[in-house]
């Protein structure tokens, strides 16, 4: 996208008063054009299909349909445009969840206009919008360079453990289906979290995700 090219965007939220405060604010601004507007994710949907934003700005926690299944199905429809997930929360696993799903951008919801508005404008650019250390080591993962450092670095077990445990199997299935002891499957994820440089089991399954491990 030029610099000079209009960011057209969806706002997503089920409150109406967070709703609007989004889009006032971004209607305000040079360069920017509020083209929809959604009440929960299954709308959202519609919408984007319907106007075709470049960036979509949408709450986490909705009901109905929550934004990283909405999320996850507008990047599958819509591959040229952005999603940046607003939330109050800041836990690892949402980050994580919103991530896979194939958000590029994070912030705090309620955040200055400002703030939010740089968001909008980096997401737009392709640029991915990091907050935190849970954010920072979730999107390092989508990194192309250094995930296939890491897929090289992973034997031919560990790569078939991990991609079961990225189907959501528990080590008892896997230790089944594979022939091998628990204790086994444990220290290969263990050794799999460790070559890959992250700090918890979701962050291996968000690897697995985007290399395409589940579709081997």
């Amino acid at each position: 996208m030029a610099a000079t090219d209009v960011v057209r965007v969806l706002v997503v939220d089920d409150h109406p008063v967070t709703r609007r405060g989004l889009r006032d604010t971004l209607a305000d601004e040079t360069g920017f054009e509020v083209a929809g507007q959604a009440a929960d994710g299954v709308e959202a949907i519609t919408v984007a299909q319907e106007v075709r934003p470049d960036v979509v700005v949408m709450d986490l926690f909705m009901p109905d349909q929550d934004g990283v299944e909405a999320c996850r199905k507008i990047t599958e429809l819509l591959p040229d445009t952005r999603v940046l997930m607003l939330t109050a929360s800041a836990a690892e696993d949402d980050v994580i969840r919103a991530v896979a799903a194939g958000a590029t951008g994070f912030v705090q919801k309620f955040t200055g206009s400002d703030e939010l508005i740089d968001a909008v404008r980096q997401v737009a650019a392709g640029n991915l919008m990091i907050r935190g250390d849970a954010v920072r080591r979730a999107f390092r993962l989508l990194d192309e360079g250094a995930a296939k450092h890491a897929a090289d670095l992973l034997s031919a077990r560990e790569r078939e453990v991990l991609t079961r445990f990225a189907t959501g199997k528990a080590y008892a299935e896997i230790a089944g289906d594979m022939g091998i002891s628990k204790v086994t499957v444990r220290n290969a994820i263990y050794r799999v979290q460790n070559k890959l440089g992250v700090e918890s089991q979701q962050e291996i399954v968000v690897w697995a995700v985007r290399n395409g491990l589940l579709e081997e």
